[in-house]
């Protein structure tokens, strides 16, 4: 609909006096009839309902809160975000020595200490307006199951020290991490956020009833220091939605123009799976670990291969899936729910004294021994291998899901009298080398295996000419199925020239990399879009794509010369900007200057690059003073230890006791070296 131009959207919520449920409209047909039916009716505004709305600031983090948002704001995992914040708690060097910038990183409790509170309202007075520091601190209650709260939550140990005030002395990572825990530490304390909503009916002819809703800001109060992130994208109106959605201004029986009519297919989408964020929020939960084992817990599972991240979210891998089996069927306690959280309740009991720790124990290691010599018998075929409704081609006895080292795969139970395997999908598996197709150059064949890091072909077989056979893994999207022998020629032929590039006039080539296909021009590399194919693309267009520029995060981890700016006025050498491991630096000389994480890589000029290498030098501490040269011979600190001569074992020279090799005066110890040796190499 449009309202003096502004147009607005509005979703069907009832029909012929029914509320509209998900599965209300079954087909395409009957939302079709719907809409012709709805052709040209009036739309007449029903009723409109305004309300006010709050959103309250988030407490000071835990472990696990620190955890999620740090998953979700930074992209850090769990065991980086820990190894962070433990620096920052054990000590940073900011000019007068090492101080602990953050309280103790391991806790459940969201309470602070009056001191703190104290110090963070006086902050938000001195340095935001009165209407953004409440009447009287803010208490949270604490969520969590079986929560110890032994320390406080997570906060700087000092509030004076605002983040940017730390950034010279921080790494990024560091930083990034700090900031976030300062700014969600202030924002808890701060007044809450105001919102004014608007929910408006409107019928369109005598059927159907459509809803559109607003909402307008109107005191930024917490969020102009923290939002909160989610891992899904909150719905209208909800705890969690923060964006302007304005409304014009409508009265009830005000009469619409409907600009446009239509539907929307909806698939109904599976519970998402677990990101690191939301796994560390369902342990918290169900009361499974400790603030201090949140972390362990997802690397184990990691290291262990169970899962895998996919786009950030955890997949369960064939290995993880059998294990997984294996303890609900056989250990059904131990990985239920509520056992740890059993567990983890008398643990709490002992630690308090309310509870004897040794009747506990003896119960469990009774219980866990006598369930242990149970299933001791329980073999590997058991827990591994699926009957399949299926026979061999082969022998024709039961087929079998099978765990192989790369995972599950159809097999004979008659294994190992007959040897058939395929892989699930049905075609023929790879755990045996297949060959598909024959190299004409060197009239060997082209096998089609499988590795650990996934199919690819291979020219000849391992061991001929005492050398390893040149591989090329399969481009993803390509099925060892789709392996014909001109692909598998193509791939073999890999690397492959595609001509001289104009300007550079070195070669242009594609290849097969870690990341994909990309092409190579001297020391430029590009992937190759998907819109292109590794086998058909020309120099021409190898050329269109090297010509593109780089994105300042694609270039920044890319590696190497970014651009140079120019020269310095005093001595003419060159001042260059690269990209580096720890991000980009600028280079001028054996002198490398960090760029700063707020100013823009691809903006920067050569004064900015001087200005950065001036303040660089003014910092720089003073060179010691060179030791005395008595005549030519350099005297060393008695401290200093000389390098041992290289003399082979058993010819050892006898110590001279000429005057030359003797102790100079006042130097009982010295060790003389050479005026004139470069790098003072001991005699």
């Amino acid at each position: 609909s449009r309202k003096e131009a502004q147009p607005f959207q509005a979703r069907l919520v009832q029909w012929a006096g029914e509320k509209l449920q998900t599965l209300s409209i079954t087909s395409e047909d009957q939302q079709l009839s719907w809409l012709e039916s709805l052709k040209d009716q009036p739309a007449q505004v029903r009723t409109v309902e305004r309300k006010q709305r709050q959103r309250h600031p988030a407490a000071p983090f835990t472990t696990s809160t620190l955890q999620q948002e740090s998953v979700r704001k930074l992209g850090f995992t769990t065991d980086r975000t820990m190894k962070m914040a433990q620096q920052l708690y054990e000590g940073i060097d900011i000019g007068s020595g090492a101080v602990g910038l953050i309280s103790y990183m391991r806790t459940d409790s969201v309470q602070l200490s009056q001191e703190a509170l104290t110090d963070i309202r006086n902050h938000i007075q001195t340095n935001f307006a009165a209407e953004f520091l409440p009447g009287k601190p803010v208490f949270y209650a604490n969520k969590s199951k079986n929560a110890q709260e032994a320390h406080e939550a997570i906060r700087p140990t000092s509030i004076a020290r605002t983040p940017e005030s730390l950034r010279e002395h921080l790494a990024p990572d560091q930083f990034r991490l700090y900031e976030m825990i300062w700014k969600r530490t202030v924002a808890s304390q701060m007044t809450s956020a105001q919102f004014d909503t608007v929910s408006v009916d409107i019928s369109v002819g005598t059927q159907a009833l459509f809803r559109a809703t607003g909402q307008t800001m109107t005191f930024a109060g917490f969020i102009v220091v923290y939002r909160e992130d989610v891992d899904e994208a909150p719905a209208a109106h909800t705890e969690g939605d923060e964006t302007d959605r304005r409304l014009p201004p409508l009265e009830e029986g005000e009469m619409l123009p409907v600009e446009r009519l239509w539907g929307e297919q909806h698939h109904t989408q599976p519970p998402p799976r677990y990101t690191e964020a939301s796994l560390v929020k369902a342990l918290e939960e169900f009361g499974i670990g400790r603030p201090s084992t949140y972390a362990s817990i997802i690397s184990t599972l990691i290291q262990r291969e169970y899962v895998t991240l996919d786009k950030k979210r955890f997949m369960p891998t064939d290995v993880g899936e059998v294990v997984n089996r294996f303890l609900t069927e056989h250990f059904a306690r131990y990985v239920d729910y509520d056992f740890t959280a059993r567990l983890e309740d008398q643990l709490d009991q002992i630690s308090e004294g309310q509870l004897d720790w040794i009747p506990v124990l003896d119960q469990f290691w009774k219980d866990f021994s006598a369930q242990l010599e149970e299933k001791s018998s329980v073999s590997r075929a058991e827990i591994t291998q699926e009957l399949l409704e299926e026979v061999c081609p082969k022998c024709g006895k039961p087929l079998t899901v099978r765990l192989g080292k790369r995972g599950k795969f159809v097999g004979c139970s008659g294994y190992p009298d007959c040897d058939f395997t395929r892989n699930r999908e049905g075609t023929p598996s790879l755990e045996a080398p297949t060959s598909v197709g024959m190299d004409p150059e060197s009239q060997r064949p082209i096998l089609l295996m499988n590795g650990p890091y996934g199919p690819y072909v291979q020219l000849g077989e391992s061991g001929e000419a005492g050398k390893k056979p040149k591989r090329v893994s399969l481009p993803k999207g390509l099925l060892p199925a789709q392996v014909t022998p001109d692909i598998a020629l193509k791939l073999i032929q890999l690397p492959r020239t595609l001509g001289i590039h104009p300007v550079t006039e070195k070669p242009v080539i594609v290849n097969i990399g870690r990341f994909g296909p990309y092409i190579q021009n001297d020391t430029d590399f590009r992937s190759i879009p998907k819109t292109d194919s590794l086998f058909e693309i020309t120099l021409e267009r190898a050329t269109a794509i090297l010509a593109e520029p780089k994105s300042p995060a694609r270039a920044a981890t890319s590696g190497g010369l970014l651009r140079t700016l120019g020269e310095h006025p005093k001595d003419h050498q060159p001042i260059e900007l690269f990209t580096g491991k720890y991000g980009p630096y600028v280079k001028h000389g054996k002198l490398n200057v960090t760029v700063p994480a707020d100013m823009a890589v691809d903006q920067l000029t050569l004064d900015d690059a001087l200005d950065l290498i001036a303040a660089k030098l003014a910092n720089a501490p003073d060179k010691p003073e060179p030791p005395p040269v008595n005549g030519n011979v350099l005297t060393i600190p008695s401290k200093a230890t000389p390098r041992p001569s290289k003399v082979a074992p058993g010819n050892k020279k006898p110590r001279s006791s000429s005057p030359s090799s003797s102790q100079g005066p006042g130097n009982p110890r010295g060790t003389r070296m050479r005026k004139s040796s470069p790098r003072k190499t001991p005699v």
